[in-house]
């Protein structure tokens, strides 16, 4: 693809891979993603801030054939989805200088083998100029590794948020247009990527309320010329209170523990607790995600298995105590057949979730009706905790 304007003298420049379904050998990603860089030509100076994944170095190489020289390449974030080719951008710009935060210079040295004279590093609130456009860098720390920074142009009001605001899309529109679309994707990617460090962006996103935004400009996904919506969107995921909702990922292997699932989730739908269930043999693990940024409750149904849980149940909880969802409470539903630490072991596993633990019931072999009269009763206290908290 060519590079697209975005205004007078400013380039998107990247990669749309529409083939990609995992990302980070770990995430899925339905819809394919962009790989953004971005041009601006100074009156005096040029910038790149950004790259992409060194495999795509050369579609990016291409679209700079007809940019003689470039002053400053910009890495926003270490990580190299976004720096992987900055080696092959400083080889045709030999005169070029790196800028980076100071944590960002350690790390790219290590990452890329970029010489130490090639950095230059900026402090929070730093101004570059490029004669008639001014850059100011802005330390935005966990967003999501410690040395992000963001940029923003001040002469034309554009935010360079690199994984800040970001989605996975692959697509020809250079904006948002289909806002339902990118708010899934906008949430997975938080979700995924984002929520373990919520209350470190919850402050960067007070640091950027001051400036006056016209368009965030992310490196993946769609460019917002309405930043209100991502940002509002973000607010509610950060900053709102759990809702009225129990996730229930779950494992059955002979089908006593989905005889439970299924009476339990009946049960709370009867007492207006709205679920969404998650069997881990076939779950996309980021719809899982995006469940928990506003789950409640978390219950977590496994069979006992060599004396412990499910291994995928093991993942799925692995996954929660990572993410680290906003969550009240949780419990734990299961069939065993002579018994085992179940319990003892998935507690043990979320020291990061902050929540409640309601009494776990587990049936001996098939469900007995004292089980589902347990059930039952567990789906009338998550009702009842949820409504003295107000979720909705």
């Amino acid at each position: 693809m060519k590079p697209r304007k975005i205004k007078d003298k400013i380039y998107w420049m990247g990669y749309v891979d529409w083939d990609a379904r995992l990302f980070d050998s770990l995430i899925p990603l339905p819809d394919g993603t962009s790989y953004n860089a971005f041009l601006i030509e100074g009156s005096k100076k040029t910038v790149l801030i950004d790259t992409v994944e060194s495999q795509f170095a050369g579609d990016l190489m291409a679209q700079l054939d007809n940019v003689p020289k470039i002053d400053y390449v910009v890495s926003l974030h270490a990580e190299q989805d976004h720096s992987g080719s900055i080696p092959h951008v400083l080889s045709r710009y030999p005169d070029a200088k790196l800028i980076t935060s100071p944590k960002a210079k350690g790390m790219l040295m290590d990452l890329l083998r970029i010489p130490e004279e090639t950095f230059i590093t900026v402090s929070d609130g730093e101004n570059l100029s490029l004669g008639d456009k001014t850059l100011e860098f802005i330390n935005t720390p966990w967003v999501h590794w410690p040395e992000t920074m963001v940029a923003y142009l001040k002469e034309d009001k554009i935010l360079f948020s690199c994984d800040f605001f970001g989605s996975h899309i692959a697509s020809t529109e250079l904006y948002v247009n289909d806002e339902a679309r990118v708010y899934e994707a906008a949430k997975r990617y938080y979700a995924e990527i984002m929520m373990p460090f919520r209350n470190a962006i919850k402050k960067n996103m007070k640091k950027i309320a001051s400036y006056d935004i016209d368009i965030i400009a992310p490196s993946h996904g769609q460019i917002y010329s309405r930043p209100s919506f991502i940002i509002d969107a973000h607010k509610e995921w950060i900053e709102g209170p759990p809702k009225n909702l129990v996730v229930l990922p779950y494992i059955s292997m002979h089908n006593s523990t989905k005889k439970m699932v299924d009476y339990f989730v009946a049960s709370l739908v009867e007492n207006g607790v709205n679920v969404e269930q998650f069997n881990l043999t076939v779950t996309d693990i980021g719809k899982l995600a995006i469940a928990l940024v506003d789950a409640g409750t978390i219950v977590i149904g496994t069979p006992t298995i060599l004396a412990g849980p499910h291994p995928d149940v093991v993942y799925g909880a692995y996954l929660a105590n990572a993410l680290r969802p906003k969550a009240n409470f949780l419990s734990i539903i299961g069939s065993y057949g002579w018994g085992g630490k179940t319990v003892e072991i998935l507690a043990g596993m979320i020291p990061n979730l902050k929540v409640e633990v309601i009494e776990p019931v587990l049936a001996k072999g098939l469900p007995s009706e004292a089980n589902f009269k347990a059930l039952e009763n567990l789906a009338e206290t998550i009702a009842t905790k949820h409504k003295e908290l107000g979720f909705k």
